[in-house]
């Protein structure tokens, strides 16, 4: 944007009015960071500013007293000074009401002679995450964090295919909320299948749906969740997991938009966006026969990495507190500052589902509501491995070689079931698993 500049800016400049053109909260922004005028969006959203001082934007947005790019953060002004173009960067704002996360958009303004003036700075808020404790929104504000945000916030308004990626535990259903929610398709449903453990035959029922009499046990019509899913999202978890065999009647759903129920002739359609997520490696399992190469191109159209705990340790003690909120049960736990240490210098080999349960624990040995280090160590997966089998700390090495995982996930699942008096779905809640998962588990430790 090209301007000869006469008359300096003023909030009620003609320049300054322009602001209220933007369908969107917008600044204008000088050379040297002062804010010079604000939109009415602006002011709803984040409140009016006292014009009467000098406001950087830094100060404003941050409460920093330099600028983004010297206090560790990515800054659009600096980034657009150096490139003379449009810049664009996922930030944490200060706002009314607590932190937020917000995409920044800046336009350069050049004069006559081509240097750089003014910048107009647009704000588009992103509801699908939080800088602060939320019960439903993604919590973060590490850098690996806003990353993966800045790329679900790009795509979720884009009707495209998307594929989460990412170790197990990282989020991924979650994510796939937050795309659907923020998407053209939010007044729909979205519909999840998990994919793990389900043979042929039951995949291709839940997914299309079955006729009364079409096999043993239909005793009624079932709609599968492809039709549920016709206008909004159908999100397919743990893709990776189904059986090749099952891949091609996948594969023909999504390329056609049709299908036909178990036992029925007719063919149906239904026109919905769709959510992959997976912590498997399908490009090896491409290039060992074990996925479809046509599939994984029909569904790897917008590839999204989640982040691992260890990629984003400074969320711990934020995804704790966070965390504590929604298993407590509306009572309200805190963690001492040797229990928040003790969580960040822990290594998560199940992310956040792993994190859900060491605080579910603790929630349950704490005396008082605020969690103490000791309490937390107490859960460790190797500690409660040490209490269950009787020895020592010392003997820590030889106790992991006697008792597997598998063995301590199956004794922790059927404790929380007889502390719960068999109630699945509260265990699965814990667990931080579907009530599937959960019969599956149950199914394997029987066998």
């Amino acid at each position: 944007m090209d301007l000869i500049a006469t008359d300096q800016v003023t909030p009620s400049s003609p320049m300054a009015a322009m602001l209220n053109g933007y369908d969107c909260p917008a600044i204008l922004v000088s050379a040297d960071y002062e804010i010079l005028a604000t939109n009415t969006r602006y002011q709803d959203t984040f409140g009016a500013i006292d014009f009467a001082k000098t406001n950087r934007c830094f100060r404003i947005s941050h409460g920093y007293d330099l600028p983004c790019d010297q206090a560790g953060e990515d800054c659009p002004l600096g980034a657009a000074k150096t490139s003379g173009h449009k810049e664009r960067v996922l930030h944490i704002h200060q706002t009314p009401r607590g932190k937020e996360h917000v995409d920044v958009e800046l336009l350069p303004i050049h004069n006559a002679q081509g240097e750089l003036i003014y910048f107009v700075e647009l704000l588009h808020p992103v509801p699908l995450a939080s800088g602060e404790v939320d019960d439903k929104k993604l919590v973060g504000e590490s850098a690996a964090f806003n990353s993966m945000l800045e790329k679900i916030a790009r795509v979720a308004k884009a009707d495209i295919s998307v594929l989460l990626l990412g170790e197990s535990g990282t989020g991924k259903e979650l994510a796939a909320s937050a795309i659907h929610e923020a998407s053209d398709r939010k007044a729909k449903a979205l519909v999840t299948l998990e994919c793990t453990g389900l043979i042929d035959s039951l995949f291709e029922s839940e997914l299309f749906g079955h006729m009364k009499g079409a096999f043993t046990g239909a005793v009624s019509n079932k709609k599968g969740l492809a039709e549920l899913a016709d206008g909004g999202t159908l999100f397919l978890d743990e893709i990776g997991d189904v059986p090749l065999q099952t891949q091609l009647k996948l594969l023909r759903l999504l390329e056609t938009g049709t299908f036909r129920a178990v036992g029925s002739a007719e063919v149906r359609r239904s026109d919905f966006r769709l959510i992959c997520a997976t912590h498997r490696n399908l490009i090896r399992m491409v290039d060992e026969g074990e996925f479809r190469d046509d599939l994984f191109y029909r569904i790897n159209v917008f590839p999204v990495y989640l982040p691992s705990l260890s990629e984003r340790l400074d969320d711990i003690p934020l995804l704790a507190k966070a965390l504590l909120k929604r298993v407590a049960g509306g009572k309200k736990f805190t963690l001492s500052k040797d229990a928040r240490q003790a969580l960040k210098a822990h290594h998560y080999k199940g992310n956040i589902r792993e994190l859900r349960n060491i605080l579910s624990r603790a929630i349950v040995l704490s005396d008082t509501d605020e969690i103490e280090g000791e309490t937390i160590l107490e859960c460790f997966f190797d500690r409660v491995q040490q209490l269950d089998s009787g020895n020592s700390v010392d003997h820590a090495e030889e106790v992991v070689k006697e008792v597997d995982l598998k063995t301590h996930e199956n004794n922790y699942v059927e404790s929380l079931l007889q502390r719960y008096q068999g109630d699945k779905e509260k265990v699965a809640d814990i667990l931080g698993i579907s009530v599937r998962s959960l019969y599956r588990k149950m199914s394997e430790a029987s066998d």
